[in-house]
């Protein structure tokens, strides 16, 4: 049965996309919010079925690489780490979709969408979700390989879906970047093939020392370029050209957390990580995390703001992952954790700023004032929101942060304190910064563009509120996941 369940979750929204693609605009929406909800539900069924023993099963191989090299290479694979990410990627994606049936309309004052455009909107966010899941649920590198490339693909269409000029250079730029990182991803997979004669997680361990730092090397280039940490960022503020519930899928589930999932995959299924590997991944981070932060002050597009923060967000998890190449099981939980409360966390700020956005024609932070007024919903989102990504208790973020920081205590030398230091100073600007932020776009004069109706229609204001509370109530899931990891 699990099985089964697994299986739907990657092709039921292959089947959605191709049929949305095809109906009439109400038909669509219809289409996708089933496909997207049924997809969520699965997953969750498929996270309490598997939980805490996991699933694995293998459902055929290449013939052509021999009977010992060829057999069980496809399959589906539940255990914890995966069941994070496949959780972030179907409920956030239920939502974003969800979110999409009234964002998705020429009244946008941001963003209008004719009629004509949303089927091929629908399929490629459908194709998205399942690419995801693919990702999440591979048993080995060469099947998350394929995945992998699939969500550069479909990134790429969302990205320049508006088709403007803007737009569609953003979405070069996007799989120019990304796709070059997946070539390394590839050389790795080569080396560790012809070496090993396998494309298992745990191959690597197999390796001799210092091919297996040179495979690290490159995994750690692929999964840099395709979660956007330095010096690789350049191409994700610019991908703020998309839709709005596309950024918030694309920086809170979908391509970005595939990068920081690949370290965390590789890391976690080997315990001979060299310890240069370990030291190099949480320079990069922590480097990721100081340099998105310096580029908060000088934003004035609130998307793009949030971007910045995805950035040094996904620098976060790939510290987790440092710290678990250096020894520590708690920070790598933490950094897994991070995977599921940046989700939510992110995923509400962006569809905020898309709310505001759509009622309102602007994202800048200079032009508005007073929004919260006209409305509140929005404003307490937002602010919720801010709370939880920046690690206010009892909110998301909190717990990851914490379980990262006591990780980072346990690493023996000063690294351990430097990372502690970092991770506080990043917090305290950020929440410092998003509060000033908030309070010049919700509070004060109201601006003129602020002189608006109410908050958004019904399905962009559920979305807010499932995602308010999910930014409470997801640790109460994810912490106890976690913990099996690497126990």
């Amino acid at each position: 049965m699990l099985t089964t369940l697994l299986a739907f979750i990657v092709l039921l929204p292959v089947a959605g996309a191709v049929i949305a693609g095809v109906l009439r605009p109400r038909q669509t929406r219809a289409v996708a919010v089933i496909t997207a909800l049924a997809v969520a539900l699965l997953a969750i069924a498929a996270a309490w079925l598997g939980y805490p023993a996991g699933h694995r099963v293998s459902l055929g191989g290449l013939a052509w690489l021999g009977p010992a090299r060829g057999d069980g290479i496809f399959g589906l694979l539940l255990d914890p780490l995966s069941t994070i990410l496949l959780i972030v990627v179907t409920v956030i994606g239920f939502l974003a979709v969800l979110y999409s049936t009234k964002y998705l309309r020429e009244k946008n004052r941001d963003h209008p969408v004719g009629p004509a455009d949303q089927g091929r909107y629908y399929f490629w966010l459908l194709a998205f979700l399942a690419s995801m899941a693919g990702v999440a649920t591979s048993p080995n590198f060469l099947q998350l390989f394929v995945f992998w490339e699939l969500t550069t693909v479909c990134s790429w269409a969302l990205i320049s879906f508006n088709r403007s000029e803007k737009s569609l250079e953003a979405g070069f730029k996007a799989i120019l970047m990304t796709h070059a990182g997946g070539l390394f991803f590839l050389i790795a997979l080569l080396v560790l093939f012809v070496r090993t004669g396998s494309f298992e997680f745990d191959a690597i361990a197999r390796l001799d020392p210092v091919l297996r730092g040179w495979v690290y090397g490159f995994l750690l280039i692929a999964a840099s370029a395709k979660a956007a940490q330095v010096p690789f960022h350049t191409w994700l503020p610019d991908a703020m050209e998309a839709p709005t519930p596309v950024s918030a899928y694309l920086h809170a589930a979908a391509m970005v957390k595939a990068g920081v999932y690949l370290m965390l995959r590789a890391v976690g299924a080997s315990g001979g990580v060299p310890h240069g590997v370990g030291v190099l991944m949480a320079a990069l981070a922590l480097t990721t995390m100081l340099v998105a932060l310096s580029f908060y002050f000088v934003q004035d597009d609130l998307k793009r703001l949030l971007a910045y923060s995805t950035i040094a967000h996904l620098g976060y998890v790939m510290l987790g992952a440092a710290l678990g190449a250096l020894g520590s099981t708690v920070g790598f939980q933490g950094g897994a954790l991070h995977i599921l409360t940046h989700g939510f966390s992110k995923a509400t700020l962006f569809l905020c700023v898309g709310a505001v956005a759509y009622i309102t024609g602007s994202r800048s932070i200079n032009a508005l004032g007073g929004v919260a007024k006209v409305m509140p919903l929005t404003a307490t989102a937002y602010f919720v929101g801010v709370l939880a990504v920046t690690g206010i208790p009892p909110f998301a973020c909190f717990w990851s942060k914490f379980m990262i920081v006591a990780g980072a205590l346990q690493v023996p030398g000063g690294l351990g304190v430097g990372i502690m230091v970092m991770v506080l100073v990043e917090s305290l600007v950020a929440f410092g910064w998003m509060l000033h932020v908030g309070q010049k776009v919700f509070f004060g004069e109201q601006t003129e563009l602020a002189k608006v109706n109410s908050d958004p229609p019904f399905a962009m204001s559920a979305a807010l509120v499932l995602l308010m509370i999910g930014c409470l109530v997801v640790p109460l899931f994810g912490i106890p996941l976690v913990r099996l990891i690497g126990g």
